[in-house]
């Protein structure tokens, strides 16, 4: 059943969302390349800061382990429990990142290449979920490819792989959990506007039919986007092809990433996407990412296991996703080069927390979880 509270959203608050970003634009669009200006250093960003949340700080929790489930579970109980998010009756989406999954198979494991979430992560997540009586869950993606196969998504240790888990699920609780393959799955296309060159881009109507919309993003470095965390992870609900919904034009997912392909424009698509979605709460998979000239190893991307650098896997979770990314960009090392000319542009439209000081971290130290990340080469 479709969801009119989140519809409403996307009919009368996509406007706004647009409407707020064209202030924050750069002049030269339609995919022409500006110069951005030096990145302040990290400590010249914690001293321009200005919180703007004038009530309580936004909380992020972090879990440290080995074991992913139980980790996922442990931050979402450092929040209160997915029952704060999730009530009974309520469908969930689902948004993992599973761009290089079309690929994968034994000799190509994108899981451990630090490109794609987590198996284990979505699986503990959908069962908490069903357990404070989730009508529905969708489980879905855009990929490089219009349609792949979800039983490539095998866990960490391969014992497991999504479709069967999903499977599991269904029959022990008596309720809808599907695999979805946005390109082909998604029966309607919902426009919404942006300020950017293209004026419209459209997302998949499993997203905005949805009482609850979860992020879960692995965490990367991009060579467009510095970072591709939980608030881009959400232009993988734009369609890959037009499919007969467009009435011309290239607004498929290939021309968002060439159009406005300055990391301000780049940034600007997402927000307006997620400023429409509105979603839920955002779950990052620090376990294993990617660092270099990422979003994947055919670009030059290497993988980070968290092990190595930190001791443990990380998870972050937060239903600011705002706060949630700036967070993990500070655990990465990238606040000067993220935090400032991408996630300030949020913090300008009141979408979220970016300041230390107006985000509580439970669970962990900042200064504990620190590592080096290499950063991607930005792509000109």
């Amino acid at each position: 059943m479709e969801n009119p509270k989140r519809r409403q959203l996307i009919k009368l608050g996509a406007g706004a969302a647009a409407g707020w970003s064209a202030s924050q634009l750069l002049t030269a669009c339609g995919g022409s390349k500006t110069a951005l200006t030096p990145s302040p250093s990290p400590s010249t960003v914690s001293a321009a800061c200005t919180a703007s949340n004038p009530g309580p700080p936004a909380r992020v929790a972090a879990a440290l382990g080995l074991d992913l489930q139980a980790m996922t579970r442990d931050v979402l109980a450092s929040l209160g429990g997915i029952q704060t998010v999730v009530r009974s009756g309520e469908s969930v989406f689902i948004k993992p990142n599973m761009v290089t999954l079309p690929w994968a198979s034994p000799f190509y494991d994108p899981f451990r290449l630090g490109e794609c979430t987590k198996p284990e992560i979505l699986v503990a997540l959908a069962e908490e979920c069903l357990r404070v009586g989730a009508s529905e869950i969708t489980i879905g993606d855009g990929s490089q490819m219009p349609r792949f196969d979800w039983s490539l998504a095998t866990t960490l240790d391969r014992s497991t792989h999504l479709a069967r888990e999903v499977d599991r699920l269904s029959a022990r609780y008596g309720r809808t959990v599907r695999l979805a393959c946005l390109d082909v799955d998604t029966t309607e296309w919902v426009e919404i506007p942006t300020a950017l060159s293209l004026g419209r881009v459209a997302i998949s109507s499993l997203v905005t039919k949805a009482d609850r919309v979860i992020s879960v993003a692995v965490a990367k470095t991009h060579r467009w986007a510095r970072l591709t965390l939980s608030l881009k992870n959400f232009i993988g609900i734009t369609p890959l092809e037009r499919y007969g919904w467009y009435d011309g034009g290239n607004h498929d997912r290939g021309a968002l990433h060439a159009n406005d392909s300055s990391l301000r424009g780049f940034t600007q698509l997402y927000l307006d996407i997620v400023g429409s979605v509105r979603p839920d709460l955002a779950i990052i998979d620090l376990s294993i990412g990617m660092e270099g000239n990422g979003p994947s190893s055919s670009l030059g991307g290497r993988p980070v296991d968290m092990r190595e650098r930190l001791g443990a896997w990380l998870l972050l979770a937060s239903t600011d996703l705002v706060a949630a990314d700036a967070t993990a960009a500070r655990v990465m090392g990238h606040e000067a080069a993220f935090v400032e000319p991408a996630l300030m542009l949020a913090q300008r439209a009141n979408m979220g927390a970016v300041c230390e000081s107006e985000i509580e971290l439970v669970g962990a130290r900042l200064a504990d979880l620190r590592v080096r990340w290499e950063p991607a080469v930005p792509a000109t």
